[in-house]
């Protein structure tokens, strides 16, 4: 009876042995399972995380770019608006300055002022008593309701000359080319003395405009 009894519990051991092996070996690939998902989940979490970690860098490095890009364009803009702004302040300064000196120059006394100062000694030794063609403004001459001739032969009237005032050789013609001041020809020489409105207006304002630009921007007071 003995003998069956120990077989019985031979079987039993067995049967215990491989339940215990099997629940150890279980519970290996459960946990080696475990790490695997674990691990994985880890590398999928770093992934993701460079990814959106570099997807802000990029979407930031656009923003930034976008935004030196759009300052760029207004700092261009507003260089433009101020050198246009200026630009036009030193236009219209320009064109006040010729108007001022195109009414000053057409003024009858100036003009007579200057055929005076023509005819004179001083300006007769300089141009050694060669004939002057003084040319003056058309308008001067406009408004003298007479015919053609006799306007012709009244210029000294005109500008309130008298016959002796003038020396020989200095002769008045009215030209189109002319709007202020006079212009004044030696006969027989390549010499011309430019006293005309524009040639006024140039020269003040090649002395005047860099100090009015000067003004303008803040450095003189």
């Amino acid at each position: 009876m003995a003998e069956p009894s120990t077989a019985i519990h031979g079987v039993q051991e067995l049967i215990d042995r491989l339940r215990d092996e099997g629940v150890q070996e279980a519970e290996q690939q459960a946990k080696k399972i475990l790490e695997e998902a674990r691990q994985e989940a880890q590398a999928i979490l770093a992934k993701a995380k460079a990814e959106a970690d570099e997807m802000k860098a990029t979407a930031k490095a656009e923003i930034e770019s976008r935004d030196k890009s759009a300052m760029e364009a207004l700092k261009l803009a507003a260089r433009d608006a101020v050198l246009q702004l200026k630009s036009g302040v030193v236009r219209a300064f320009e064109q006040h300055v010729r108007r001022l000196v195109t009414s000053a120059t057409t003024d009858k006394e100036l003009i007579r002022t200057i055929v005076l100062v023509l005819a004179g000694k001083t300006a007769q030794e300089l141009t050694k008593d060669k004939d002057l063609e003084i040319m003056v403004a058309e308008a001067l001459f406009e408004d003298v309701k007479i015919d053609q001739a006799l306007k012709d032969r009244g210029k000294e009237q005109i500008l309130a000359l008298s016959g002796d005032m003038l020396r020989e050789g200095i002769e008045l013609i009215p030209s189109s080319d002319v709007q202020g001041g006079v212009s004044v020809k030696l006969a027989g020489e390549d010499l011309k003395i430019d006293l005309t409105d524009k040639a006024i207006s140039d020269l003040l304002i090649r002395y005047m405009s860099p100090r009015f630009v000067s003004i303008l921007a803040g450095e003189e007071g």
